[in-house]
């Protein structure tokens, strides 16, 4: 007999069928290795890569001892070369300008003929002044004739005292007017010299600043033409201006006899122009020293002086002169990379015990040979990073390669 489930109550939805259980599927025994050992190779990657972090090298860097040379510190100035004689060329006579013998921009050598005036107004003048002379010579020969013929008869007492010296002040104004008239010719002789315009220095000439036929105003005053300009060649100054500081570091090593002293002219310094870099060519002496520092600028004036015997350096032309700033010593350099900032503070990296990284303050210096002076902080036998600074940490192990600090060369 047959049991009927009872109805559902009213109002109730009915039951549904439940799900068919699946099946079992079949995977390869492969396929299951090959995910184990793919799932066992991801698990086991960061662990790998913590292990190579681990045992990463220390970074590698070039390491040196600072280059030891005996050297001298200069110390530059920015000048101007100047000649040591300068002339205004300008007639002391007026007249016609008749000749110019020179070539505009030549050297000269003292006394070479330059202009010439029309001279013969002058030489009238000469003729008219020698005449007069010979006037009053033969006054004054006159004169004298005359006391002495005076001078006989006063001895008979044939002619008063009176006359006697009314001879005598004959003879003497025959003599002054003689006198007068010898001035007169040799000022004559003299303007027509000054006819005649010679180099008064040797050196180089500028242009003829009147030309030929033109009247030329002469004389003493300032109203006196200037014909042309001759600047001296050889020797040349250089003038210069050093800063108090500077001129007060300079005594104090003077009056320590680390220095020769400036105003002996014991201070031997070196010039070049703006286009020889790293060369100096010329060699000369400090042979002046202005008096007072200048209360506007707090500069003093110097002045070298330099042989120029091919006439090469050109007066007003602009140039850099260095002095010596410390005397012959053995100074420690260092290339500007090898210098790390720290504020205000210069640091250098160097490699102890363990290849550890050192640092060492250090206080720069000037440049020399294209290095930096170091003046204090660093031994001769440091090593010192000079490549891979950027790589280096304080108190990090590093792995140091042998290196050498080579002065750059000027032609590179």
């Amino acid at each position: 007999m047959l049991s009927v489930p009872p109805p559902p109550p009213a109002g109730a939805r009915p039951a549904r069928p439940g799900p068919r259980p699946l099946a079992p599927i079949a995977i390869p025994a492969r396929v299951i290795a090959a995910a184990v050992l793919l799932l066992a190779g991801l698990a086991g990657i960061p662990h790998a890569r913590a292990q190579d972090a681990g045992a990463a090298p220390p970074p590698t860097v070039t390491v040196a001892p600072p280059l030891v040379r005996e050297l001298v510190e200069w110390q530059e100035f920015t000048g101007q070369f100047a000649a040591v004689d300068t002339v205004e060329v300008r007639a002391r006579v007026s007249g016609y300008l008749e000749q110019t013998r020179f070539d505009d921009g030549a050297l000269v050598a003292a006394g070479d003929l330059l202009f010439e005036i029309d001279p013969r107004p002058f030489r009238a003048d000469l003729d008219a002044a020698e005449a007069r002379q010979a006037s009053a010579a033969a006054r004054l020969e006159l004169a004298e004739r005359q006391l002495a013929r005076a001078e006989s008869l006063l001895s008979t007492n044939n002619i008063p005292e009176a006359t006697y010296d009314e001879r005598i002040g004959e003879v003497r104004v025959a003599t002054a007017a003689l006198r007068e008239a010898d001035a007169a010719v040799a000022r004559a002789r003299l303007d027509l010299d000054y006819t005649r315009i010679a180099a008064p220095i040797a050196g180089r000439i500028g242009r003829a600043e009147i030309s030929v036929g033109n009247l030329v105003i002469g004389g003493a005053g300032g109203d006196a033409n200037r014909l042309t300009t001759i600047v001296s060649i050889d020797p040349i100054y250089f003038e210069f201006d050093m800063s108090e500081s500077d001129f007060l570091a300079y005594q104090r090593a003077a009056a320590e006899g680390v220095l020769p002293s400036r105003r002996d002219g014991g201070i031997g310094v070196e010039a070049r122009l703006f286009d020889e870099p790293g060369n100096w060519p010329y060699s000369g002496v400090i042979d002046f020293v202005d008096n007072r520092v200048d209360r506007s600028s707090g500069t003093i004036r110097m002045r070298g002086v330099f042989p120029n015997p091919d006439g090469f350096l050109t007066p007003g032309q602009f140039g850099v002169l260095r002095l010596p700033g410390s005397p012959l010593y053995a100074a420690i350099l260092l290339p500007d990379s090898a210098i790390l900032s720290d504020q205000d503070r210069k640091i250098v990296l160097t490699v102890g015990e363990g290849d550890i990284v050192v640092p060492r303050i250090v206080r720069p210096g000037p440049r020399e040979l294209g290095l930096r002076i170091i003046r204090r902080g660093l031994e001769p036998d440091d090593r010192v990073i000079i490549e891979g600074v950027m790589h280096a940490r304080p108190g990090q192990p590093v792995t140091p390669e042998p290196g050498e600090v080579v002065p750059p060369d000027p032609a590179g």
